[in-house]
């Protein structure tokens, strides 16, 4: 009996040892990725919703690498933002099945992996720093996907509130997630390309957008 213990906690033991080899191998592999991926040119950018001073700026620099908006503004106002400033539509792509900011990596991590996407700008504002973007870093750098910042100049107060809590928060569920999304990722059946949007449509059963973009919808 006791021989059988041994024989097992010897098992237990190099199971353990095999895994723990086996997670250094990978994220040394990881880092080199990492670094490779950074010294790229910038292959994607994504934005996260939450003001549409975020979508102005990107119309503003009509960019020719693919755009993903996650959970953005109303799709019409997005379009007519692009239209007005002569940016090119095709490109960018609209996510809607995000809830949160882990939401946004989530489900656009498959998006940024389908597109092979290895540098990416995250888009987003001074007021969801840290934590958006050591979330991304987190999430996206264990797939191999190196993330630099892009903040836009705010108006007004921010809606977001951030706090260590928050903050705190969402980095172990990013840690969390890094992992199972390793054999799990969901699937967004709600993305649309931005020159499918059809401003007809949504004039016929109206929209709003936020003032900033000074749009009469």
């Amino acid at each position: 009996m006791n021989l059988r213990k041994r024989s097992r906690r010897r098992w237990v033991r190099r199971a353990l040892l095999g895994l723990v080899g086996l997670v250094m191998v990978s994220a040394i592999a990881n880092l080199f990725q990492l670094r490779a991926a950074a010294a790229r040119p910038v292959d994607a950018y994504l934005v996260l919703g939450g003001s549409i001073r975020r979508e102005i700026y990107m119309a503003e620099q009509a960019i020719e690498v693919p755009i993903l908006i996650s959970s953005g503004s109303a799709d019409p106002c997005i379009r007519i933002l692009f239209e007005r400033t002569g940016a090119p539509l095709s490109q960018v792509w609209l996510e809607k099945c995000a809830r949160s900011t882990l939401g946004n990596y989530a489900f656009g991590l498959p998006i940024l992996q389908r597109w092979r996407a290895r540098h990416v700008r995250l888009v987003t504002s001074a007021s969801h720093l840290p934590r958006a973007l050591w979330m991304a870093q987190i999430l996206l750098g264990a797939h191999g996907i190196w993330v630099e910042p892009d903040l836009v100049t705010e108006q007004g107060v921010p809606g977001n509130q951030e706090s260590p809590f928050k903050t705190g928060l969402d980095l172990a569920r990013s840690l969390g997630w890094a992992i199972v999304s390793q054999i799990y990722q969901p699937d967004c059946a709600q993305v649309v390309r931005l020159s499918d949007v059809s401003l007809a449509d949504w004039q016929a059963q109206g929209f709003v957008c936020e003032h900033q973009g000074d749009i009469e919808s």
